[in-house]
């Protein structure tokens, strides 16, 4: 039995044809870092709908579940622990990009 990825943390990760890209490395810099800032951006906004959405769909069936209309409870359960999963992986990111940023700002120029 194999056992499937969840999609809002699948789609956190890049692809392996942006892997080999920014492996290779470009000759101009200031333009492989603007698309950069832009693809951290993107991949920001992505994460945070994933994150959005697999809450909505927990709080979707959750609902469902208290009405009695949830014919399948399993669906609920694994519903609630994708967004349990994404939400901690969300707050573990942002905490170690606020650590990030308060150790380069204590940087001594």
């Amino acid at each position: 039995m194999t056992i499937p990825a969840i999609s809002a943390i699948s789609s956190l990760m890049p692809s392996a044809a942006t892997s080999a890209t920014s492996l290779a490395g470009s000759a101009d810099t200031s333009a492989a870092s603007a698309s950069g800032a832009s693809n951290f951006a993107s991949l920001l906004g992505q994460g945070l709908n994933a994150v959005s959405s697999a809450q909505s769909k927990a709080d979707g069936l959750a609902i469902q579940a208290a009405t009695g209309d949830l014919t399948n409870i399993h669906d609920y359960t694994i519903a609630a622990t994708q967004a349990s999963l994404v939400t901690e992986l969300a707050t573990a990111i942002r905490t170690k990009g606020v650590d990030a940023f308060n150790q380069i700002m204590g940087m001594q120029a």
